[in-house]
């Protein structure tokens, strides 16, 4: 019975069956997908922070761990501005004890080889900063960012050369495959494209000579890795645009490289186009899967497997695709920042407590301000270095007291119950959720949806006690008698003083979020910050007339520019958006507004107050008072994202 215990390989066992390819033997059908984190030296090394992050993804039971955009030419290639650089004096030692780390924790260790192509010289999404001193690419060209060189085939020949010691260096290092990266718009992506390559030497014209360059890195690749060791390739399946490589092409490259590689990963887009971003990193305007298609497709013309991508984060979705033949192996990038330990729960039967990814891009925006990773709702993510160390056990447990059943508050209990504190989570509404009911009404807020129904069910399970319908007040706490108090009671919504904003015909964001039926044809949403934006996402897609009244010069300017790049599309798509104006009125048949010393006003049948959003500082300082040891977390103390809601719970808790 020992032998068949996990319950996962029931439930999916295609998911969780064995497949090789080359000289390793994958215990299952998860491979985590190439991420690259700038956790980087500035000599382009590995840190131990990068380290423990690619570490855990091999704890968490993926069968191969992907370190991604390891550059193999640093002179020319470099796309952003902290990467692995293989030709890096030093750079050895930090990838040894990398592959070391991921082979201890049960996974091969991969590595992807990459190239920026004329990225390395240009600004770029995270390139923005030591540059390489030219812009080579497979034609001449004047962009908005600078000047490309069309490459000389000496240097076409020298990066040939460099993807050869690459692949050995890898594997020397400990590396068990590797990836050559020829999508994303990148250095093989840009010599495939029709529309980048117009050269009129062996490397340019017919699809066969563009991708000559790629088909002869390859071949050195072999030559330096040696004949049994597993090559990765990435491609994509299209790119999207008018004029680039489609589908069909895509195809018949994938037939070029079918014999010289192990695997086939299929994606599409271009990183580095703001209307493709959000298509090649699915976000939740698109759903699960997304860009799967691409890889059946291809599937049906090769014999070598087929991994897919595109925001997979469901092991029974996961389970279908390869059950039905679309692909044989699924990758998953942003799902196992989420949760690392994704396949693993989904193992032994506990996918119900997978924490989802929300796609809002905050691992990105991260990475390009700190040079580090954070996600929104995995507090430890980034941190995997010091959560390695244990922490030292609670001196005595703790009767805690936490008011408020929103993120923090329900990350805080089953943080602190973990400990092995006595938890009582007080709520004054009839569930826990808060605002997460909220925000994830919207038809692309599901993510959200399904995070907040997770954090319930531990709760339930972390043995809190929970009482709900409780309005928390002072001498209500004073009675309990709490050891420690957290105050994690969220923030109220901002009713300012417009005139007529009393009127019937006003409804708030919240509630008209979780009851569009209260809205009229046509509706004015009063802010334009994200809660507005994604209103008129949603209520256009109830089929509502929508306008947006922003006193700022642009909309949704709060949001990260990875997820902002998403959601503008939509937001102009679903409303008339009205900016540098300010709302003088609210009318019975809609809104007085001024813009530039003029006056006119906007006709709607519902005004929606999506106006932000404020911590009760009052109502928390009269709950403070009560108890010596008071915590303060979420909204109530600043009002943020949810990831600073479940950041400071986490830590919170920690030091209870």
């Amino acid at each position: 019975m020992r032998a068949r215990s996990c319950k996962g390989k029931e439930k999916y066992p295609h998911l969780f069956s064995p497949l090789r390819i080359g000289n390793i033997r994958m215990k299952n059908r998860i491979i985590a997908a190439p991420t690259s984190p700038s956790m980087i030296t500035a000599e382009g090394h590995f840190t131990p922070e990068m380290t423990a992050y690619l570490e855990e993804k091999a704890m968490g039971g993926a069968a191969v761990v992907t370190y991604g955009e390891a550059i193999v030419h640093s002179a020319t290639g470099k796309s952003h501005n902290k990467q692995l650089q293989l030709d890096s004096f030093g750079v050895k030692q930090g990838m040894a004890q990398t592959a070391r780390a991921i082979h201890n924790a049960g996974a091969y260790a991969n590595i992807q080889l990459s190239h920026g192509g004329k990225y390395g010289g240009l600004t770029s999404v995270g390139g923005d900063q030591d540059k390489c001193d030219t812009a080579y690419g497979p034609s001449h060209e004047i962009t908005p960012v600078g000047e490309v060189q069309e490459m000389p085939r000496e240097m076409i020949l020298e990066i040939v050369e460099s993807y050869k010691k690459s692949a050995k260096l890898c594997r020397d290092c400990g590396f068990d495959m590797v990836q050559v990266h020829a999508a994303h718009g990148w250095l093989f992506s840009q010599f495939l494209s029709p529309v980048f390559n117009q050269r009129k030497d062996e490397f340019g014209g017919s699809l066969e000579n563009r991708a000559r360059f790629l088909l002869m890195a390859l071949d050195a690749v072999r030559e330096g890795a040696g004949p049994d060791f597993p090559i990765e390739i990435r491609l994509s399946g299209d790119d999207l645009t008018e004029n680039g490589l489609g589908l069909e092409d895509c195809v018949k490259v994938a037939q070029m490289a079918d014999d010289k590689v192990d695997l086939i990963n299929v994606s599409c887009g271009n990183h580095e186009d703001p209307d493709m971003f959000c298509r090649t990193h699915p976000s939740a305007f698109y759903p699960r899967g997304v860009n799967v298609y691409l890889a059946a497709e291809i599937k049906k013309h090769v014999k070598t497997p087929v991994a897919c991508v595109g925001s997979l984060n469901d092991p029974a979705q996961m389970e279908e695709i390869i059950a039905s033949g679309q692909a044989d192996v699924v990758e998953i990038g942003r799902a196992l920042l989420a949760d690392p330990y994704l396949p693993d729960k989904a193992l032994h039967g506990c996918a119900e407590d997978i924490t989802p990814c929300l796609r809002c891009y905050e691992c990105f925006g991260e990475t390009g301000k700190s040079e580090t990773v954070k996600c929104s709702v995995n507090p430890t993510m980034g941190q995997q270095l010091p959560e390695k160390y244990p922490r030292q056990a609670p001196k005595r447990s703790k009767r805690v007291l936490i008011v408020g059943g929103g993120p923090a508050g329900m990350q805080a209990a089953v943080t602190a119950a973990k400990r092995g504190h006595k938890v009582t989570l007080a709520e004054r509404g009839e569930r826990l959720g808060g605002n997460l009911y909220a925000a994830g009404a919207p038809f692309f807020k599901k993510d959200i949806a399904d995070f907040c129904e997770v954090m319930k069910k531990r709760v339930e399970k972390s043995g809190a006690e929970i009482i709900l319908n409780t309005e928390v007040t002072p001498e209500w706490i004073t009675e309990f008698d709490p050891d420690a108090l957290i105050i994690a009671i969220g923030s109220r919504e901002i009713k300012p003083l417009i005139k007529g904003l009393d009127r019937e015909n006003v409804v708030m964001a919240a509630e008209a979020e979780l009851h569009p039926e209260k809205l009229g044809r046509r509706v004015v949403i009063m802010g334009g910050g994200l809660v507005g934006t994604e209103a008129a996402v949603s209520f256009a897609h109830e089929g509502k007339e929508c306008a947006v009244i922003e006193m700022k010069d642009a909309v949704a300017s709060d949001a990260n520019s990875f997820y902002r790049g998403g959601l503008m599309p939509e937001v102009e798509q679903a409303a008339k958006l009205y900016v540098n104006t300010t709302v003088k009125e609210v009318l019975e048949d809609g809104v007085l507004c001024e813009r530039e010393g003029e006056t006119f006003k906007v006709e709607a049948d519902t005004v929606v107050c999506a106006l932000g959003y404020r911590a009760p500082y009052a109502e928390v300082d009269a709950l403070g008072g009560t108890v010596d040891e008071t915590y303060i977390i979420g909204d109530c103390t600043n009002v943020g994202l949810i990831y600073h809601a479940v950041n400071q719970a986490y830590y919170t808790a920690m030091r209870l």
